[in-house]
């Protein structure tokens, strides 16, 4: 006799259930960290069995790295706008930060975020692996200060403390604000004024710079 043809909504029962496994883990991971989260808590607050949740994810590493796997492809686009010679600087500049900032108000950044900081404390070498991850994709910035330096329209002497200078701007008002004392973000206006001022005070002093040395 043949076998019974199984439910047409087990896949998307099963799917459903995973979803809640997985949104219930990124909650309990970004409030306790990873040797903070308990399996039962995690499984009660998904409503299925601790069962369940090792059919899914065999361990808690296994489940921890699922998570953050959905959130660097949510949020880890690189943010790339190639250097062109003959385009204002400042036009591309705005352009190249105002993607940062998506990124940085992106809820699943905000969410790796939040479980790196948990984990600097308990676990500072998972945390660079979070970290080092999260700067994967990162160097549009770098690149575009690189050619725009050697072009000659800027004077950068140390091109890393540049890229820290700029991101360090970004992050005050875009990042650890809203990270460390859950401040809303970014309203579209004061986007504007945070982009266009960041953009303004970074290349006044390196364009001068530049000036300064006979550069054009």
């Amino acid at each position: 006799m043949p076998s019974p043809t199984p439910s047409s909504d087990t896949p998307s029962r099963s799917a459903r259930k995973r979803r809640a496994i997985l949104d219930a883990a990124m909650a309990e991971f970004a409030k306790r960290g990873f040797a903070g989260t308990n399996m039962d808590q995690l499984a009660s607050n998904a409503e299925v069995s601790k069962r369940t949740v090792y059919n899914h994810f065999p361990s808690k590493d296994v489940l921890f790295d699922a998570i953050l796997d959905e959130l660097y492809a949510r949020c880890l686009v690189p943010p790339v706008v190639p250097y062109d010679p003959q385009r204002p600087l400042r036009e591309q500049l705005i352009q190249l930060l105002a993607l940062k900032l998506k990124r940085l108000s992106d809820p699943s950044f905000l969410s790796i975020s939040r479980v790196a900081i948990v984990e600097v404390i308990t676990s500072p070498d998972r945390a660079r692996t979070i970290l080092a991850r999260m700067k994967e994709g990162e160097d549009g910035l770098e690149h575009w200060l690189r050619a725009a330096n050697k072009d000659g329209r800027l004077q950068l002497p140390d091109l890393e403390f540049a890229v820290n200078q700029i991101e360090g701007m970004l992050n005050g008002f875009a990042l650890w604000p809203q990270l460390i004392l859950g401040a809303p973000p970014l309203t579209k206006r004061e986007q504007t004024q945070v982009l266009e001022t960041t953009a303004d005070m970074f290349l006044n002093f390196h364009t001068q710079s530049a000036r300064h040395s006979g550069k054009p």
